[in-house]
């Protein structure tokens, strides 16, 4: 067996704690920029035989797709056997449709780009709206990690009298699940949205919430707006301070530093994206996963 987990600098950490069950060498990927800009990634050459895995959270896609891209070209030329992808967070699934005229529908056009690199796709809990299956955007092998089990533990263990609570109809899926697993309460809210900054959130049922810790579930947390607007209404409860669980702790801007302020007891995310709220590991399952697609991908040795 000759694996090799190629991380992005970024997620060197992540790399760090799935390595070992994945029986894979790491062997990190340099990306430097040169003054005008321009990427220069430099790889391992000893790929001869090798089935490579190139981990990156795609938060900051579009500076990473060409850098991507040259990193699986080069891992070819340098004769790796097979090459996938880890994206602990898969961007471009907004998109999926063209809202108003002349949109460009970006969700597939990203994924003709990445199958054009990689002979399988890993990701976790990829946010999909009109679009059902992962599968059905891809021509490669395609697989997802959910990181509810993970989050269910972490609330039990540390919120035990934690009622959970989706901002919106979307998180529906998640916080279902987690509820389930953990055996807690929750309430789902409504949401109506105006425009990319400007977000409205129904009122929580008080008797569903009192005497209990609230637990506010995302599985992509951005702006942090439905959030702010979620923790107004928590206010006129006389709760106790809620905690915030992102799966994938996105934070554009000044989101993070604005939910800090907000009267949030803690912020805790998944480690699909390097944060300093990272709190939940999800190794081990991404671990089982890209094993077996790596496994899988040695039957159909010839790359895209």
């Amino acid at each position: 067996m000759n694996r090799v987990l190629m991380p992005f600098p970024a997620d060197a950490a992540l790399a760090g704690t799935f390595a070992a069950p994945l029986q894979a060498r790491v062997s990190p990927v340099g990306w430097r920029h040169f003054p005008d800009g321009e990427s220069l990634v430099t790889l391992d050459d000893a790929l001869v035989g090798a089935d490579v895995a190139i981990l990156v959270s795609l938060r900051h896609a579009d500076a990473l797709a060409l850098p991507l891209l040259f990193a699986a070209r080069t891992a070819r030329e340098f004769g790796a056997r097979s090459v996938g992808l880890i994206a602990p967070y898969l961007g471009y699934m907004r998109q999926d449709t063209r809202f108003n005229p002349g949109e460009a529908v970006s969700t597939p056009l990203f994924a003709q780009f990445l199958e054009e690199a990689f002979d399988w796709l890993l990701t976790v809990d990829p946010h999909l709206h009109r679009v059902e299956r992962l599968q059905s955007l891809y021509r490669i092998p395609t697989a997802h990690v959910s990181a509810t089990p993970a989050v269910a533990r972490w609330i039990a263990e540390t919120v035990p009298d934690a009622v959970l609570i989706g901002p919106d109809s979307e998180s529906l899926q998640w916080v279902e699940d987690i509820a389930a697993r953990s055996g807690m309460p929750y309430q789902v809210l409504a949401k109506e949205r105006y425009g990319d900054y400007d977000v409205r959130v129904s009122l929580p049922d008080p008797q569903a919430v009192a005497g209990r810790t609230p637990v506010l579930i995302d599985d992509i947390v951005s702006s942090g707006n439905t959030i702010l607007e979620t923790l107004a209404h928590l206010r006129r409860l006389s709760l106790p301070p809620p905690l915030l669980v992102a799966i994938h702790p996105v934070f554009a801007g000044d989101a993070y530093t604005r939910l800090q302020e907000a009267g949030l007891a803690r912020i805790v995310s998944t480690d699909t994206i390097a944060h300093p709220s990272n709190a939940i590991a999800l190794g081990a399952d991404l671990a089982a996963a890209a094993s077996s697609l790596m496994t899988a991908s040695t039957d159909s040795p010839e790359g895209p």
